[in-house]
């Protein structure tokens, strides 16, 4: 297959050619609204915050700082490997680079399928939240099918009319949500929280060190999943060697601040002895709304429920254009059809590889509707539940490379200190979350043994997919299989 990329001027392309992303159309900050987008903050207060804090309680704040911590410590060793190879195409280009091709296709194809099973499932959070904005705003009732619907036509126009487009989008969304959020914890804390006053149980050891403190960092862990897609965005960003980097770090900052601090305000609002007792009478589900109604007044409510629909379409937006750029890696190594690492000559969108993403989620969606599935329990948390492990998985194979990459460099000046303590150190933290997640994981899915084996087990059957389809190329198509990883930008 030839490799010869078309300019982004080009009037048109021959069929099956492989073409190029719109470079230097994104910055530090679009990057950052796109990632961040990707974890959905308002969705993540609405609906995993209350949960942790009725887990954990007044310690539920602290599980999103260590998390945040640990991450940025992956981070700052997965960006000192990046920047020494410019290459786009996520943890399966830099796996591929340190470990191996055939541990990199495994890698590339674990990444397809977790991205794609948190994208799709999270059509199934979208129907349930917008279904309930409309009944309770403007007293609607609309299928649960046909909102799912709508949100992926929404979703695959957005994604093709450009990535600097969709960024801004996701940029105004992100701040609607965030200006919400933050007027809320500025009433609490003007309101003086709770008749007991704010207190700091949140770092009392007697409330960290528990079990129950072990089961909510998993579940802190799942509200961060996208920030490392940063990488992504290597071929389309200005400056990438800076660009991506700071964008990562401040993605990573921010969610951590953000969920740290409203966290914290919400369990103040009730008090730290009382907020558990709140949500298990008035339920996970309304506590959010409960807080914003009383706090802000009703109308405040009716806000809140249209921002949630507008924070889970960030999110599908977000990762479509994520997977779009894994499938178009893919592609452009060989390793997937030619035709997918098509793009549009206007805006270097690639196209085929976003319409064959929305096909896919529409037959997965379909699929469930008809079968008269539940999209919460059963379309959300049956599919996006794999899609949080795989990215786990592949964030420890990252953090693996990182220290094999940096070991076998021959010139100690081009191997920065930091980086393998900061590869090790981020390997055994993320494998920590990843053990958290898969003892816990009926926390997650409140699914029987036999419906958590089968999610769990998507992961590793995924992984070896890519593994014997790497032999495959090698023994059949070797000019195929040199191509595994991408060629240098």
């Amino acid at each position: 297959m030839s490799t010869a990329t078309p300019t982004p001027s080009a009037t048109a392309e021959p069929s099956g050619a492989i073409g190029t992303l719109k470079k230097n159309s994104l910055g530090a900050r679009g990057i950052t609204f796109l990632v961040v987008s990707a974890a959905a903050p308002l969705t993540v207060i609405a609906g995993t915050v209350p949960l942790a804090i009725l887990i954990a309680g007044p310690a539920a704040p602290t599980a999103y700082l260590v998390v945040g911590i640990a991450l940025a410590i992956f981070a700052v060793g997965f960006m000192a490997m990046t920047n020494r190879i410019s290459r786009t195409g996520g943890f399966y280009t830099y796996i591929a680079a340190a470990l191996g091709k055939h541990m990199g296709l495994g890698a590339g194809i674990l990444a397809l399928v977790s991205y794609n099973a948190m994208q799709i499932g999270i059509y199934g959070l979208f129907a349930v939240n917008a279904k309930a904005m409309l009944a309770t705003v403007f007293g609607i009732d609309v299928p649960w099918p046909v909102l799912a619907g709508v949100a992926l036509v929404g979703v695959w126009a957005m994604g093709f009319t450009g990535i600097d487009i969709g960024a801004r989008v996701l940029g105004v969304l992100l701040v609607a949500e965030t200006i919400a959020l933050a007027v809320l914890g500025v009433a609490i804390l003007v309101t003086g929280g709770s008749p007991e006053g704010f207190g700091t149980g949140a770092f009392a050891p007697v409330n960290v060190f528990t079990p129950q403190f072990a089961v909510v960092l998993g579940l802190a862990f799942a509200a961060f999943i996208g920030f490392e897609s940063t990488v992504l965005y290597r071929s389309e960003a200005r400056t990438p060697h800076r660009t991506i980097p700071r964008a990562t770090y401040i993605a990573v900052a921010a969610m951590t601040l953000f969920y740290f601090v409203l966290t914290w305000l919400l369990v103040q609002a009730y008090g730290e002895s009382a907020v558990q007792a709140f949500i298990g009478e008035n339920g996970v589900e309304t506590f959010l709304f409960a807080t914003a109604g009383s706090r802000l007044g009703q109308v405040a409510t009716s806000v809140f429920l249209l921002l949630i629909v507008t924070s889970v379409f960030a999110a599908l937006l977000a990762f479509h254009n994520s997977i779009n750029r894994y499938t178009y890696a893919l592609a452009r190594d060989g390793v997937l059809p030619a035709a997918l690492g098509r793009t549009r000559p206007r805006n270097g969108t690639p196209w085929v590889a976003g319409l064959a993403q929305s096909v896919l989620a529409a037959i997965i969606v379909g699929g469930f509707a008809l079968a008269g599935a539940d999209p919460y329990l059963q379309l959300l948390i049956w599919v996006n539940t794999p899609g949080v492990v795989g990215v786990v998985v592949l964030q420890i194979l990252a953090a693996a490379s990182v220290v094999v990459f940096f070991v076998r460099r021959a010139s100690r000046a081009d191997r920065p200190w930091y980086a393998v303590p900061a590869g090790i150190a981020g390997g055994v933290l993320m494998l920590v979350f990843l053990v958290l997640i898969v003892v816990n994981i009926g926390v997650l899915t409140g699914a029987d043994d036999t419906t958590n084996a089968v999610i769990i087990g998507v992961i590793p059957v995924a992984f070896l997919v890519g593994i014997v389809l790497a032999e495959v190329l090698r023994r059949a198509r070797p000019a195929a299989y040199a191509g595994i990883g991408g060629p240098e930008q």
